[in-house]
């Protein structure tokens, strides 16, 4: 399948004077992105800096896939973390190493 980079943010439930580990329902959300790193839909994920976005590198087979996927997560509904971003990402460097075909060489 084709990998996705994806970037989330903190969403307007989050509380700014708790940390990541704890928000409400963390243990829920980290059930959650520990069965999809299990079943291969998270390849890569983490906060950016100490900022309120984090990036996560998907494989799945589209954005509405994608998108249906990331409201499962406990997060979403409770207002914690929104989607801001799902785009496709061409790996170029490093593509065996996160198990993912390289692009064809152009002719």
């Amino acid at each position: 399948m084709p990998l996705f980079a994806v970037i989330r943010e903190e969403g307007p439930a989050w509380d700014r004077a708790k940390s990541r580990r704890k928000q409400a329902a963390w243990d829920a959300h980290a059930a959650y992105m520990d069965r999809g790193e299990a079943d291969g839909f998270f390849r890569l994920a983490g906060p950016l800096d100490d900022g309120p976005q984090v990036l996560l590198i998907i494989d799945g087979p589209d954005a509405a896939t994608i998108r249906a996927r990331l409201e499962e997560d406990p997060w979403t509904p409770l207002g914690l973390l929104r989607t801001v971003s799902i785009t496709p990402w061409t790996v170029l460097v490093g593509a065996r190493r996160l198990g993912a075909r390289p692009p064809p060489a152009p002719a």
